[in-house]
């Protein structure tokens, strides 16, 4: 209801964000920031990649496993998903450079389908998909750094929530402080995932070669523990989804690559299959040394599997993947501004979600609204209802946005098109999406349910707020032009 009333009274067209920022304080702000255009076409795949490979590949394989009731099952939708993923990104592809605009999927929904479509998906990345995210990274950090204290049983969930919180604000009053302490950050704590995934995958394959594959032969790899169920299959390709999010990055800033039209798709053709491969191996190499039973019974896989394979230097995946987790948090935590900037440029978002520090050049406001609502989704530990919660909003939107491209060819056939894919495959993406839409609410009818009523709750703020033009004078708050210096 707060975020209710704030909206309805606070939303007011942000012609520019920078109009509302001192002159001179826009080039401290552009070097203060990472621009994916002063890169390469190598720096641009890597960005993608790394953006993909989270702390989800440390969490997912359980969920994965779980639903999908075999080894060779939850193998299959690993590298399914990645095909889904790659069919995705081409249709992303051909929309982020037909409607050059940064904000994603959101700028295309809103352009094609209209001001309240749009609204709607930034209206659900502010409330849920940002949120839930940080929380499920927050709370997999909680899980790998308090699992070697608990070696015997589950962490508290009361201490893993708290830790969380602790590890959630502590990376907002960094973002909050300083951009280049934030990207600092990010890339010293990049180095623990790529540690973590290159022992687990090199360990895989050393058990390999040792003759440890029971569970990889044909025989073996399709023994059930439980039926196979459509619809808990639909939810293990939720899961695995989880682990690919971040794979439509270089979309949220197509106005700042340098040459798009050839090195967006080339970016897709490079990373996403890498991304597969390392996730396909590093779930072959869980399976190495545990059996499905082992993996399903514990609550940070990584760790068990160093506990098994690394002896007295076990020590080191839990810290790793601590490490990747932490900075996967300060990455959302400060990307999420993006899609800030983009809804306030189109008079979607309250000015005060927009507005920037003048002295630090850090968007505060926008930090802790997304702090309070993480905080709010940390009410539950449950970290796979919390998965299936944001898979299936992401999935909604990802849909809806591959449609568009559809009705875009329709009613605009003659548009310039510098990437033009066959319809072949976003009619594929749009079958595997009502497949896992269907089922998943099928599944989940409470989890799913929840979160299009979280949604529909966008409908009377965009007509209170943005569309009623001729408001009374007391519905716009003028809230100021700049946030005075600490």
């Amino acid at each position: 209801m707060l975020i209710f009333i704030c909206c309805c009274f606070s939303l007011t067209v942000c012609e520019q964000v920078k109009s509302a920022v001192p002159p001179g304080l826009i080039q401290k702000i552009d070097d203060s920031t990472i621009h994916a255009g002063c890169l390469g076409l190598f720096g641009r795949q890597l960005i993608k990649a790394c953006n993909i490979i989270g702390s989800g590949i440390f969490v997912s394989p359980k969920g994965v496993l779980e639903n999908a009731s075999s080894v060779g099952l939850a193998i299959i939708v690993w590298v399914a998903t990645g095909v889904i993923t790659a069919i995705g990104a081409l249709c992303y592809a051909e929309l982020g450079v037909t409607i050059p605009k940064s904000g994603g999927d959101y700028s295309y929904v809103k352009d094609i389908f209209g001001g309240l479509a749009g609204f709607l998906r930034l209206w659900i990345a502010l409330l849920v998909i940002y949120p839930t995210n940080q929380a499920v990274i927050a709370l997999t950090f909680s899980n790998y750094v308090l699992q070697p204290l608990f070696p015997s049983c589950i962490p508290p969930e009361n201490g893993l929530r708290l830790l969380a919180a602790v590890c959630l604000l502590l990376l907002t009053w960094v973002n909050c402080y300083s951009v280049r302490w934030a990207t600092r950050v990010q890339d010293v704590f990049t180095a623990g995932k790529l540690l973590a995934l290159g022992l687990i995958i090199v360990m895989g394959f050393v058990q390999i070669c040792k003759g440890h594959y029971y569970w990889l032969e044909p025989a073996h790899a399709f023994e059930t523990f439980r039926d196979y169920d459509i619809g808990l299959i639909a939810l293990a390709f939720l899961q695995g989804s989880f682990a690919y999010g971040g794979w439509n990055f270089l979309n949220y800033v197509t106005e700042e690559l340098v040459d798009p039209y050839r090195n967006l798709p080339r970016a897709i053709f490079i990373s996403i299959p890498l991304v597969t491969f390392v996730y396909v191996f590093a779930n072959v190499a869980y399976v190495t040394a545990m059996s499905p039973q082992e993996l399903l019974a514990s609550n940070a896989v990584a760790v068990t599997f160093g506990e098994k394979l690394l002896g007295v230097m076990s020590w080191i995946m839990p810290i790793s993947v601590a490490l990747s987790t932490f900075g996967g948090v300060n990455g959302s935590l400060f990307t999420s501004s993006r899609l800030f900037f983009a809804g306030a440029r189109e008079g979607h978002l309250p000015r005060l979600l927009a507005m920037i520090h003048v002295g630090r050049c850090t968007p505060i406001p926008a930090l802790l609204f997304t702090c309070i609502s993480t905080l709010l989704m940390l009410c539950t530990s449950d970290i796979y209802t919390l998965i299936n919660y944001v898979g299936f909003i992401n999935y909604l939107f990802y849909g809806v946005t591959v449609a568009g491209q559809i009705v875009l060819r329709i009613k605009e056939p003659n548009m310039y098109r510098p990437i033009k894919v066959s319809l072949i495959w976003p009619v594929i993406y749009l079958l595997f999406w009502a497949f896992l839409l269907v089922f998943s609410l099928y599944s989940e009818p409470v989890v799913c349910g929840v979160g299009l009523a979280i949604m529909m709750t966008g409908v009377p703020v965009y007509f209170l707020g943005i569309y009623w033009e001729n408001k009374p004078q007391c519905f716009d708050t003028n809230i100021g032009e700049e946030i005075l210096p600490f």
